[in-house]
């Protein structure tokens, strides 16, 4: 069975799914079966709610401060079961609650999740990959024609209702590209993260 709770970099992450509406070229999980110290991120079967839970209950989380949805899928793809074991998490431990994300779980459910999310999410980081369209969908290979302008839309509702919202590119990109993605996080009012690519 796959890891559902694992460490790196002394950070706590949950790995609740394998679903992902992308295929990012730059993806880990196209080169490696895990990170941290996971010993496979690869579920058989996405982990059910119990499960969820009792790797929740099994993990020590003395000294973090956070727990970060982020897996070899994307969070909001298994959106009842981040909801609720968020939820289950916040009841019980005092960490914060930050959601890694594509940005795109408003086209892949078909309806705002933004509210649901604002219920249990202290922090959410949106992978903006690239400034403009073209080589946004280049990039990341979404599923949904408007993945741009729904990623964006996401971001801005977001900004509305949760106190903490980033976006992030990988240093990979050009200085003018980071400079752009910089100018189009402003315009949104967040914050613009530059990860390292590892």
């Amino acid at each position: 069975m796959a890891d559902i709770l694992y460490t790196y970099k002394n950070q706590v992450y949950a790995n609740i799914t394998n679903i992902c509406d992308c295929r990012c070229r730059f993806c880990i999980r196209s080169h490696e079966d895990s990170v941290g110290d996971a010993e496979t991120l690869w579920h058989k079967k996405d982990p059910n709610l119990e499960e969820i839970k009792s790797a929740i209950d099994a993990f020590d989380f003395s000294g973090y401060k956070e727990l970060v949805y982020c897996g070899y899928g994307e969070p909001t793809c298994a959106l009842e079961n981040l909801i609720k074991s968020a939820r289950y998490i916040k009841e019980r431990y005092p960490v914060r609650i930050r959601v890694n994300t594509n940005g795109l779980g408003n086209l892949y459910h078909g309806r705002d999740i933004v509210p649901e999310l604002a219920e249990v999410v202290d922090s959410v980081s949106i992978s903006l990959n690239a400034p403009e369209k073209d080589s946004y969908l280049n990039v990341t290979r979404p599923k949904f024609e408007n993945a741009f302008e729904g990623m964006l839309e996401f971001t801005a509702k977001c900004r509305d209702k949760i106190p903490e919202v980033k976006m992030s590119v990988v240093d990979v990109l050009s200085k003018e590209e980071i400079k752009a993605s910089q100018s189009l996080a402003d315009s949104l009012g967040v914050e613009l993260r530059v990860r390292k690519f590892a």
